[in-house]
């Protein structure tokens, strides 16, 4: 099969991230004697600088890692809502749905500290080590992708008139960041290089990564984040509101470490985030196949996983949250699941049909966001997360402009493997320009990740003080016979846990006829998505039947989708997916890595 790279191989270390200059500042750290640990953190604050319409240290991020020789274990950078994040203190201020924007939107931030203690834990290298990468091309400046000056152009009539210190930031002398040109951010580097300044004298190693994480909670971060809260700020309501984030919110919580999801398939076992995330989605997902797929790449074999899929993400609306109980066992239970398989028909589905586990009766919020029904028909809200409005014409590549006048966010991604055998996987995201205003002291926003919880009591993932909102967020780890094997993952909303399953599934299945695993080849393998079911992002909307395709799928397969009813749009032949893979033989201890050509910026470096 063609493929738009080689898969890389070697046996030293191997990166794969959505930004080449992550993926070779974790590289450096790897060739300077780190391990994965201390490269995925330095490869994570780098792209806070070059991805910043897409993460920033203020957002979140699920991480799991492997530890040669250890258990897979979940480490949860996801923020908890703030005390006074109550539904009743929302619908108070007339609210139905969260914003999209504003520190209304804002969780305690999650993403800064789960790195951290991934580098007190795991890591080898000193805070001053692995910050430097980013703090240099902080200070000194980097040719930004176009993408970046493209959002800033969808939302520069709000900066200009409302979020004034985001202007400052990426509005200079009025020109947006462009490809060809340096944009600095000396706002960041004085922010890091302060924090380096501020613990280099706590001890050791370990003393001065806790100095760290206490200055974010309550040193000069900690103050400059509650202060940001508490302005009144133009939100997606069209409204200005303050947020709820306190002082107390930021000092009283940690990231932490938890077990993973896992489901064997295949002589393979899939770890996941837990609940509190959609990563269960991909394992209900694997549950709900046939013993016998159909060929790979037939209509069969698309619609078969559309309707599992379908499937799985009702049951994500009906179960999955941080704030009730969820009965996990039984959604990945075999009994369970062939009751489930029934379902899926000949033709595509057009409802939304939870399960009942254990005899438990469903329930699902509220329909709050559009919805769109029919042939050509588009429902805002659906797939990516909202984050601002935008006066101007739509401007093409990621993040998504859509045609209701949202342009929407989206998300980074990195997978790092090691001599030693350590593997990480991590899905860093929020704290976008285009979320809040750049806190004018630090140079980074607050993050909107509460957007996604409903305003709604006694739901699995009703707004909750202390508890994290469900988020999309969902990196991944296989294992062969016990063995870490891949670590894979993708930005892309709701869309991350479909075109990761499909990703899975051309490895493996491809896997015997190839003589290996071909990461490439399955990264490269036309993708789709289907929006079938509530979107996590404010509007919320969804668009039952509808299944959005790549050009390159062909018209045969297409026709026939159609023919059992799908409501299938044909995008561009490159539009789906931004997925990143490394992997580890341990018969042979060869290492490789692939990444995704859409958007010509992902990239594995290696050797």
């Amino acid at each position: 099969m063609f493929t738009t790279r080689p898969t890389l191989q070697g046996t030293f270390g191997m990166v794969s991230s959505t930004h080449w200059l992550a993926s070779q500042s974790a590289m450096a750290v790897l060739e300077d004697g780190g391990n994965a640990y201390d490269a995925a953190v330095a490869g994570a604050f780098v792209l806070h600088v070059v991805e910043p319409h897409l993460n920033g240290p203020a957002g979140e991020v699920p991480i799991l890692l492997a530890p040669a020789g250890g258990d897979v274990r979940v480490l949860c950078g996801q923020g908890v809502a703030p005390a006074g994040a109550t539904v009743a203190h929302y619908r108070g201020l007339g609210l139905d749905l969260v914003p999209g924007t504003g520190p209304l939107a804002a969780a305690v931030p999650g993403a800064f500290d789960a790195w951290m203690l991934l580098l007190r834990d795991h890591g080898t290298k000193s805070l001053a080590d692995v910050l430097k990468y980013a703090v240099g091309y902080a200070e000194h400046g980097h040719a930004p992708v176009e993408n970046v000056g493209a959002t800033v152009e969808t939302v520069r009539e709000l900066f200009e008139t409302e979020w004034t210190t985001s202007a400052e930031v990426y509005l200079e002398g009025g020109q947006a960041p462009r490809p060809g040109r340096l944009f600095r951010h000396p706002a960041l580097a004085a922010t890091w290089k302060r924090l380096l300044a501020q613990t280099a004298g706590a001890g050791d190693r370990d003393a001065q990564i806790e100095a760290a994480r206490e200055v974010w909670r309550s040193g000069f971060i900690g103050e400059a984040l509650v202060r940001q809260a508490q302005r009144p700020t133009m939100d997606t309501s069209g409204e200005r509101h303050v947020g709820t984030l306190t002082a107390e919110d930021l000092a009283g919580w940690s990231a932490t470490y938890e077990t993973p999801a896992t489901y064997d398939w295949n002589g393979w076992t899939v770890c996941k985030a837990g609940p509190w995330s959609q990563g269960p989605v991909l394992l209900q997902q694997l549950a709900l196949l046939p013993d016998e797929l159909p060929r790979y790449g037939s209509a069969e074999y698309v619609h078969q996983l559309i309707e599992g899929c379908k499937l799985a993400m009702a049951d994500r609306e009906a179960w999955y949250g941080d704030a009730a109980e969820v009965p996990l066992g039984t959604l990945l239970s075999d009994a369970y699941n062939a009751q489930r398989r029934e379902l899926v028909g000949e033709k595509a589905s057009y409802e939304l049909r939870p399960g009942s586990p254990g005899g438990r009766t469903p329930r699902l919020s509220a329909p709050a966001g559009p919805r769109a029904d029919g042939p050509g028909s588009a429902a805002p809200g659906v797939g990516e997360p909202t984050v601002a409005k935008h006066p101007t014409s739509p401007v093409p590549g990621e993040p998504d402009v859509g045609t209701d006048g949202l342009t929407r966010g989206d998300t980074c991604h990195l997978d790092i493997v090691d001599r030693w055998g350590n593997m990480v996987s991590a899905t860093p995201s929020g704290g976008w320009l285009q979320s809040n205003p750049v806190v004018p002291e630090l140079g980074f926003p607050l993050g909107t990740r509460l957007q996604m919880a409903w305003l709604e009591e006694g739901l699995p993932n009703s707004l909750t003080p202390g508890r994290r909102p469900r988020t999309t967020l969902t990196p991944s780890i296989a294992l062969r016979d016990g063995v870490p094997v891949l670590a894979f993952g993708t930005p892309g909303g709701d869309q991350q846990d479909q075109w990761q399953l499909h990703f899975l599934l051309a490895v493996v299945l491809r896997a015997r006829a190839r003589g290996g695993l071909d990461l490439q080849g399955a990264i490269d393998a036309p993708n789709w998505h289907n929006d079938s079911f509530p979107g996590s992002f404010y509007p919320r909307g969804m668009r039952p039947g509808s299944v959005t395709v790549e050009g390159r799928m062909s018209e045969e397969v297409v026709a026939e989708l159609r023919r059992r009813g799908h409501e299938v749009t044909v995008g561009d032949p490159w539009s789906e997916g931004r997925l990143c893979a490394v992997a580890r033989d341990p018969e042979t201890g060869i290492l490789s890595a692939a990444a995704n050509p859409r958007g010509m910026q992902g990239y594995a470096v290696g050797r």
